[in-house]
């Protein structure tokens, strides 16, 4: 409640759930005090057939979930034998007494079916109020997600008959939600009757757009797959990408790795207002030395001159930040370091050093191949840590649709 923990028991759960069917509808944060537990287990009866609470199961005195779970459905606390059998063996294993607050742990509100926890001591526990399921798992990650896994979701499966919930979510880049929502207003606007959803999930750099549905498998996923090819091909210049649920967020920088490993090719790169940015998302990447044949960041005008071979005049004219600038900077330093493609940028990141025709945000991004040199301006906002980010990911979106034009 204080941010010092992030809530990522809550967005796997979710994860886990959509995977088998379950819609989620409210995710909330409590805090560690028994009126606060108690309203909010008696609204989550109100508007949902599940309710999954994590946390608050350790024996210290600050853990009082068991005690308000046990309260809220009205039965007392009761020693479950086999439970403080595997608390005993877990502390014994380990050559560890069992103290009597660890014994408390055993303690389960009566009537529960208990969940076995073999990573840690405090057991799950399942239980139901009315029409409600109540399940409370330990906060620990490791503990909660081995319960969920072996146990609560192959329960769940076997006393419900659940539809089918798929998602597919489309990637873009360089261009904002507010367009794309006018571009495809009309479409959207039919996808009510097909029972398909869309979201805009905007992020610093892109805008993922999921769209989500559920009945019958082979009918929802027939459906959906055919509304996003129109969705693609509606923005397609601005797709790179798309995005299984659950599955990590396919990144620019391993779609560029995968394209340049295809051919055997190579990268370098000239940044200047990304500071090595570009530089360490490549080189997260295992393997690079593959397929990246090394960065310079020429930061100011002498370093652009002397370590790029930026003509000199460049900058008394139109500028370091200009197109003239970032298409030598993308030509030599091809040539410096012998690669199939080179990616450049220049630009103001802020919050200085901006004028009234070059204003904060502005950059200017170049690449260069065997067959010339490309270059693009782009204007982005007045965060410098965003704007980093954004010029990150259009030069290396630049890249991707270059390449892809190249070898149609």
């Amino acid at each position: 409640m204080i941010g010092q923990i992030n809530n990522t028991n809550s967005v796997w759960i979710a994860q886990e759930l959509n995977n088998i069917g379950v819609k989620v509808v409210h995710m909330t944060t409590v805090s560690d005090e028994e009126s606060a537990i108690l309203e909010s287990l008696t609204s989550a009866e109100k508007r949902a057939d599940l309710v999954f609470i994590t946390g608050g199961l350790g024996p210290t005195k600050d853990d009082i979930t068991k005690k308000c779970f046990a309260s809220f459905l009205n039965v007392p606390l009761v020693m479950d034998e086999k439970v403080l059998d595997q608390v005993s063996t877990f502390f014994s294993v380990r050559g560890k007494q069992l103290s009597e607050l660890n014994k408390l742990q055993a303690l389960v509100p009566k009537g529960c079916f208990v969940i076995e926890n073999k990573n840690g001591t405090a057991p799950g526990m399942w239980m139901k109020k009315n029409k409600t399921v109540f399940v409370s798992m330990p906060g620990v990650p490791y503990e909660m997600k081995l319960m969920m896994t072996n146990i609560v979701l192959p329960k769940i499966k076997a006393e419900n008959q659940l539809p089918f919930i798929y998602h597919k979510t489309i990637l873009t880049q360089g261009i904002g939600e507010s367009v794309i929502a006018e571009m495809i207003s009309d479409w959207e606007d039919s996808l009510a009757d097909k029972n398909i959803k869309l979201a805009y999930l905007p992020q610093p750099g892109m805008v993922r757009l999921r769209l989500s549905s559920s009945g019958k498998k082979e009918e929802v996923k027939r459906s959906v797959d055919a509304e996003s090819e129109i969705l693609i091909n509606k923005l397609k210049k601005f797709v790179f990408g798309i995005e299984d649920y659950g599955a990590p967020t396919p990144k620019l920088e391993e779609i560029i790795s995968q394209l340049l490993r295809s051919k055997n090719e190579t990268l370098s790169l000239a940044e200047s207002c990304s500071g090595g940015f570009i530089t360490s998302l490549i080189t997260a990447i295992p393997g690079a030395s593959e397929i990246f044949k090394g960065a310079i960041v020429p930061y100011n005008n002498i370093a652009k001159h002397e370590l790029v071979n930026v003509n000199k005049e460049i900058f008394d004219t139109v500028g370091a930040v200009s197109k003239e600038c970032v298409e030598q900077l993308a030509r030599h330093t091809r040539e410096l370091f012998h690669s199939d493609y080179s990616i450049a940028v220049s630009g103001i990141a802020g919050p200085g050093g901006a004028t009234a025709e070059k204003p904060v945000g502005l950059v200017w991004v170049a690449i260069s191949d065997e067959n010339g040199v490309y270059s693009k301006e782009f204007r982005f906002g007045d965060d410098r840590q965003r704007n980093i980010t954004m010029t990150s990911s259009a030069a290396l979106h630049f890249l991707i649709k270059h390449i892809e034009k190249k070898r149609v």
